[in-house]
């Protein structure tokens, strides 16, 4: 089997678990947050220095790569790792959840999905048996399973279909996944914010022993408090020798209580984004770069933060380069953000070791002020 789990330990405080996932291009100490580089790049960032800030494993998106060179093009390339020059694990989406949020004109119909190129309108095809075609060609570590990504709110009767339908390709997905010696096939349990579907989705999926789980559907725009009630039902009926993979999250409350029920594997766009926009993560909180307040701040981002750009520049600087549009200040914003939650990462199997994770997050949202704030980052 490609892609094995090993647990190591789990916390006598919280029962989170301490564990390896063993991939063809490397070991990934979990739980992990895996930097997104949807078109074969984190934005900004050189794989260099993802492996300076010891990111141990990226994401990258098949719809893209599918769009944009062609996944032929990556296979002439050699596979993925070779055409962006990254030897660690990458782990790849299906697609699905693309061609759900981007494209404007789309048909699902039990074959696949049709669809309209959101980059020039060109009409798209994308099946299970596409998407595993494509992340064959790129050659990822882990593959996603194509499922289908109903919108919240939505009808407990369309999710049912949808899920059902979702199993139905996992099947075809398993049955089409060409490489299974070298690259290993995680599914996507969906079912909405419905107990019911999640466990019948759980119970259907789990019964095709694939190497890895996925949990799909969740960071959608419910509110923190629901996703948190579905992880408590779905993740206990998950295989315990198998990772398990909270898709799309990224909020450092939700990386630790993602944690804390026993996931292992996390990854959202949010730490780049909002670094583009000039909005930093520090052991203090939220910081925007942008306030006029830190004009003539010369002190660090995050004075407890070691990264190059805490190390080297002043809130001052950072300000202006953001103020000006400047790329650098992009970088250094980005770097820092994806740094910050590298570390966070280290810190949760550091207290999960010490069987004091519960002690950790509420000392780590007390300083961050997470109490008393929504957004969660």
């Amino acid at each position: 089997m490609a892609v094995k789990y090993e647990l190591i330990k789990q916390c006598k405080q919280s029962g989170a678990r301490l564990g390896r996932v063993h991939t063809p291009h490397g070991v990934i100490e979990t739980p992990t947050f895996m930097p997104v580089g949807t078109q074969a790049t984190v934005k900004t960032m050189s794989p260099e220095e993802l492996k300076t800030m010891d990111a141990q494993i990226i994401l990258s998106n098949t719809y893209h790569l599918f769009l944009r060179p062609g996944h032929e093009t990556v296979r002439n390339a050699g596979g993925l790792h070779k055409f962006m020059n990254w030897d660690r694990p990458i782990l790849t989406d299906s697609g699905g959840f693309q061609v759900f949020s981007l494209s404007e004109m789309r048909k699902i119909t039990e074959e696949g999905v049709h669809f309209r190129s959101h980059l020039n309108g060109d009409k798209k095809f994308l099946s299970p048996e596409v998407a595993m075609e494509i992340q064959n060609a790129l050659g990822s570590d882990i593959m996603m399973a194509f499922d289908e990504c109903p919108p919240f709110p939505a009808e407990h009767e369309y999710v049912k279909k949808s899920l059902e339908r979702t199993t139905r390709w996992a099947e075809r997905c398993l049955q089409a996944h060409a490489r299974p010696e070298d690259q290993g096939l995680f599914a996507i349990v969906q079912g909405g914010m419905y107990k019911d579907l999640r466990i019948q989705s759980a119970n259907d999926l789990t019964s095709m022993d694939f190497p890895g789980y996925a949990i799909g559907g969740l960071s959608v725009g419910e509110p923190k408090h629901l996703m948190y009630d579905v992880l408590d039902y779905t993740v206990p009926i998950l295989p315990a020798n198998k990772p398990r993979y909270l898709m799309g999250v990224g909020s450092p409350d939700a990386l630790i209580e993602g944690a804390i029920r026993g996931i292992d594997m996390f990854d959202c766009v949010l730490p780049t984004r909002i670094a583009r926009n000039g909005t930093t993560m520090t052991s203090q909180g939220r910081l925007v770069i942008r306030n006029a307040k830190y004009a003539e701040d010369f002190s660090p981002l995050d004075p407890e933060c070691s990264c190059y750009t805490c190390t080297n520049y002043s809130r001052a600087y950072i300000r202006h380069l953001i103020k000006a549009d400047e790329i650098f200040g992009m970088r250094l914003t980005t770097y820092h953000n994806l740094h910050f939650l590298l570390q966070l990462m280290r810190d949760v199997r550091q207290a999960i070791m010490d069987d004091r994770l519960l002690d950790f997050r509420d000392s780590f949202f007390t300083s961050y002020g997470l109490f008393d704030n929504e957004k969660g980052f």
